[in-house]
Parts: structure tokens; C-alpha cells; sequence
């Protein structure tokens, strides 16, 4: 699949999160997420942290599996978890179960550093690749 597809498909992806939480604005308690969120989630390419096989349905706003019975999250969730941290340029983040690398992917480009741990030593071999 070509770059410009997966950025078409980065970018529906974006645009269903941002309606997902206007959508849901009473259990969220507001109606958007940060925008340097959902900036940084707009740039991270959520295919490079799946399998191969997968990477045509990389930017569904559902989990995917990535192996050894893990899953990459949603990307919903994945926006929800970050804006939820409030997280500041300056802030040091410690993130346990690493899995693929994306959240730690798009912290890092919102904190000064990330520190990720992976319990599965296969995955975590994946991720460094």
C-alpha cells in the first residue's frame, strides 16, 4: 500500500476519534481531546506497528492483534488514555506493557522522555526492531 493511502486512511482515522468524542461528550465530560493529541495521533503511521498481514487494516479504530496474544489498542482508546494523562513537554513517563511501541511512539513526541518496559521478551525484541 502506498504512503499517501495510509496518510487518506491516517487521516478518516483522526476524523472518527475527534466524532467519536464529540459523540460521546457526556461520558467524557468534554467534547474534544487536546489538540496536541490528536495532532501527534495524526502523525505517528499506527501501520509500521503491525504486522505486515495487518497494515491494510491499521488505521480501523479497533485493536488489532500484533502477537504472542496481544493486541495493538484502539485508536480511540489509545487518544482517550493520552489526553486523559494531560501530559506537559516537560514530563518524564514511565510506560509498562509496551507491547508494539505506539502509545510510547506518540508520548514521545508529546514529554521530554519515555521510559517503556515490556514483559514479553519476544514483543519487546519486535518493538525494538
Amino acid at each position: 500500500m502506498e504512503n499517501r493511502q495510509h496518510d487518506l486512511m491516517r487521516q478518516q482515522m483522526i476524523a472518527e476519534i475527534v466524532a467519536d468524542a464529540v459523540f460521546l461528550t457526556a461520558q467524557l465530560g468534554k467534547a474534544a481531546f487536546a489538540p496536541r493529541v490528536i495532532e501527534v495521533m495524526a502523525k505517528i503511521p499506527r501501520h509500521e506497528f503491525v504486522p505486515l498481514e495487518l497494515q491494510a487494516y491499521a488505521y480501523l479504530n479497533s485493536p488489532l492483534p500484533v502477537g504472542y496474544g496481544k493486541t495493538i489498542s484502539q485508536p480511540f482508546i489509545v487518544a482517550l488514555m493520552t489526553d486523559l494523562l494531560e501530559l506537559q513537554p516537560g514530563d518524564v513517563t514511565l510506560e509498562v506493557g509496551a507491547g508494539v511501541g505506539y502509545q510510547a511512539a506518540i508520548l514521545s513526541e508529546l514529554v521530554n522522555q519515555v521510559y517503556s518496559i515490556e514483559l514479553i521478551e519476544e514483543l519487546a525484541l519486535d518493538t525494538r526492531k
